[in-house]
């Protein structure tokens, strides 16, 4: 699992470390850490140019310190203080012991184009944008196509929300320390990180509540069949999706529900002869299951199909049109699955303002819903009740294609009737959709039938 822990976890268990270590032991951890990525970044250290962009906190102490022992290596490393008078002195001592030297001005740090930037403007503890100055220096580096690696988050970042709040920091890489914190998995905030290496500290830190599965978590989880199971064992999952105007979602939400979790899949709405020729091994009519699919494709008969589905009394997959009527799916266990537009439609918000802050909308719709809200995106949110999040971080662009979300649902509701709660149901379903969509995809377009298509291979390899 990876855990993303918040500023006041991380500046506790760090607290607690230093009590234990010698003065400015764990800056030197910390800074021994940066300095590898960044050359393993460069490539080779020896003459490449390095310009250190150095703030008041410990964030520029750890690029002073860092930008030393490069020096050290036969680096050219400049650094521009961004507060002279609130640089960390020992960092910068060190810095100009082992040849660095320092620019007075944005003119000076660019005269000669740097290899690299070092970004150590703004600590964990920042909030809102950068300041006029530092953000005409980042602007001014983006313009000159200079690559950034941010020291612990790309300063501008909203750390504990993944908001971007003004100007900020868009690295190629980001260098953090202890653990993930939130903005390096919850977007938008997690684009402008990049790939994000964490140099391990040794922190004591508590449980997370936003968290991501890995590979050996989602095995874990998987609804493996005992030796006895047969097809009624292993659940059954019912969809009622499609229309008239839309059996292609049908068909796709049936590919995502068929796909081995669930012993059987049952067919319910007016795409029965689309679905009967696609997926012949799928029961067409109303019967027992032990969860429902609905509204993919719904059209006008979204609302019946979610009041007969919820008289059922068995956990529901509410995706698309279901998720107008919410008010007749009852209060049981329920997993949503809309994308940023249909969850701004939910909450009566505009679609930019769940955009800016993912985090905080997926979990107030959590919360006022009393269900589990998987939150379709780059990196998808799956957000409980209680405020526990797992964010989905495997998965290509290529993933944005019509009717890849009928897919998921259809997985999601799979996991439910194998026996997942909703919120194992959501964060599993996202992961393996996005990890089928990277193996299908190859590195170029997909359709949503191919991600359907690569889930049995993805689970092959993780049980393997």
């Amino acid at each position: 699992m990876r855990d993303a822990h918040t500023v006041e976890q991380v500046r506790a268990a760090e607290a607690a470390l230093m009590a234990r270590l010698p003065e400015g032991a764990l800056m030197q951890q910390a800074a021994t850490g940066l300095s590898t990525a960044v050359a393993d970044l460069l490539g080779r250290v020896y003459g490449a140019r390095v310009l250190l962009l150095v703030g008041s906190g410990d964030n520029g102490g750890d690029a002073l310190w860092a930008g030393a022992r490069l020096a050290r290596r036969g680096a050219a490393v400049s650094a521009r203080l961004l507060s002279p008078d609130k640089t960390h002195p020992a960092g910068l001592a060190a810095l100009r012991a082992a040849g660095g030297r320092v620019v007075e001005d944005d003119v000076a740090a660019l005269a000669t184009r740097p290899d690299l930037a070092v970004d150590g403007i703004v600590g964990i503890g920042g909030r809102g944008g950068l300041r006029p100055d530092a953000a005409a220096l980042v602007a001014a580096l983006a313009d000159a196509d200079v690559p950034v690696v941010a020291v612990d988050v790309p300063s501008g970042v909203d750390v504990d929300t993944g908001r971007l709040d003004g100007p900020h920091v868009e690295a190629l890489a980001t260098v953090t320390f202890g653990t993930h914190k939130v903005a390096h998995l919850v977007d938008p905030a997690a684009r402008a990180a990049g790939t994000v290496h964490v140099v391990d500290l040794g922190l004591d830190l508590p449980r997370a509540d936003v968290t991501a599965l890995q590979a050996d978590d989602v095995a874990a989880l998987l609804p493996v069949p005992e030796p006895a199971a047969h097809k009624y064992t292993r659940g059954l999952v019912g969809v009622r999706a499609g229309s008239e105007q839309y059996p292609g979602a049908a068909v796709l939400c049936v590919a995502g529900a068929g796909t081995g979790f669930a012993g059987m899949v049952r067919y319910v709405g007016a795409a029965a002869d689309e679905v009967r020729a696609a997926h012949p091994e799928v029961v067409v009519g109303v019967g027992q299951v032990q969860a429902w699919v609905v509204g993919s494709g719904g059209g006008d008969d979204a609302a019946e199909a979610v009041r007969e589905a919820a008289a059922d009394g068995v956990p529901l997959v509410l995706d698309a049109d279901a998720l107008q009527h919410l008010d007749a799916a009852g209060s049981g266990e329920r997993l949503l699955t809309p994308h940023a537009g249909e969850l701004a439609r939910l909450l009566g918000v505009e679609r930019e303002e769940v955009e800016t802050d993912q985090l905080g909308f997926a979990r107030r719709a959590a919360e006022e819903t009393g269900a589990v809200v998987l939150l379709k995106g780059r990196h998808t949110l799956v957000a409980a009740p209680d405020g526990r999040v797992r964010a989905t971080t495997v998965g290509p662009p290529w993933l944005a294609t019509a009717g890849a979300g009928d897919v998921l649902a259809g997985l999601c509701g799979s996991l439910l009737a194998a026996g997942l709660d909703a919120f194992d149901a959501g964060s599993v379903g996202s992961w393996l959709h996005g990890a089928a969509a990277a193996h299908a995809s190859g590195g170029g377009p997909i359709r949503a039938r191919d991600v359907a298509a690569a889930l049995p291979t993805v689970c092959r390899a993780l049980l393997g």
